[in-house]
């Protein structure tokens, strides 16, 4: 199954963006929907962004609608986070995360596998 590692984290003021990268190694990618979590201070993880495995079709978190953009390439194995406009509630370690469809992403005990995360803060 694959690996993902996701990079592109880092500290952004309030109004910024950031654009974070997934790469995943071993299995095969395009099987996978891929999908981003995070999980805010003391707060538990949420679902942030998912996309289908040909990026055909995207589902967003209310809270990030029209601020954030998932995308995908297939070639090199690698999902995207595009942030704009970012708020200081955004700060949170950003995960990624491979399940077999869209609809699994309800689930997160349900997923194939997570990356390690990382920490995006956003500051006023």
């Amino acid at each position: 199954q694959v690996q993902p590692v996701e990079s592109g984290g880092g500290l952004v003021q309030a109004g910024g963006s950031l654009r974070l990268s997934c790469a995943a190694s071993r299995g095969t990618f395009r099987d996978y929907a891929m999908g981003w979590f995070r999980r805010a201070p003391g707060k538990e993880r949420e679902f942030v962004a998912v996309i289908s495995w040909n990026g055909g079709v995207t589902y967003y978190a209310d809270s990030v609608k029209g601020r954030f953009t998932i995308s995908r390439d297939n070639a090199k194995s690698t999902v995207y986070l595009q942030m704009l406009s970012l708020r200081t509630e955004d700060t949170a370690v950003y995960y990624c995360a491979a399940g077999g469809g869209t609809q699994i992403f309800g689930r997160q005990d349900a997923l194939d596998a997570w990356g390690q995360g990382t920490l995006v803060t956003v500051s006023s």
